[in-house]
């Protein structure tokens, strides 16, 4: 959440509620929200780092608020992370340390679990679809990000085929 926020203000001076519309309105419903506390601890992290400043802004009938902006060390940490490029392969994957272990211990079959996570991914799939139906056609961005998601799930729902097939072969 760091990131997104300093990218956020990079745009210029805003203060947290803006921020959550401004996340909420970029990536849509197929995002998890953020909730606004979270946004603000986070926002005072990004300060207390030196990343971003706060200044106290008078509203006449309401409460202060707070609008943060960028610092040239926020600048150069945003920079820094645009450049950088994500090499994170799925070898840590929960699903598969199962499948790999059921054989072993006899706690579980193995086919049961692709089965079961295959049941998984196709539920996920159908609340996507509803999801990009549902989602306002002019957000591309989000309709990007839920067809992000239903590739990386068709891509899983092939890997467990692949899964399958191995396993059956052994038998």
């Amino acid at each position: 959440m760091r990131l997104p926020l300093l990218a956020l203000l990079a745009r210029g001076p805003a203060h947290g509620y803006e921020l959550k519309q401004d996340l909420e309105q970029l990536l849509g419903s197929a995002y998890p929200q953020p909730n606004v506390g979270q946004i603000y601890v986070t926002l005072g992290r990004l300060e207390k780092s030196g990343l971003i400043e706060g200044e106290d802004v008078e509203q006449s009938s309401r409460p202060n608020k707070k609008v943060y902006h960028l610092t040239d060390a926020g600048r150069e940490a945003l920079s820094a992370w645009f450049e950088e490029t994500e090499d994170e392969p799925r070898v840590r994957d929960e699903f598969f340390m199962k499948l790999a272990l059921a054989p072993r211990n006899h706690l579980a079959d193995p086919i049961a679990l692709i089965n079961k996570q295959r049941r998984q991914y196709l539920t996920t799939m159908r609340n996507l679809s509803k999801l990009a139906a549902a989602e306002d056609r002019d957000n591309r961005i989000a309709h990007l990000l839920i067809e992000g998601a239903m590739l990386h799930l068709q891509a899983d729902l092939d890997w467990l085929e692949r899964c399958q097939e191995e396993l059956e072969e052994l038998e």
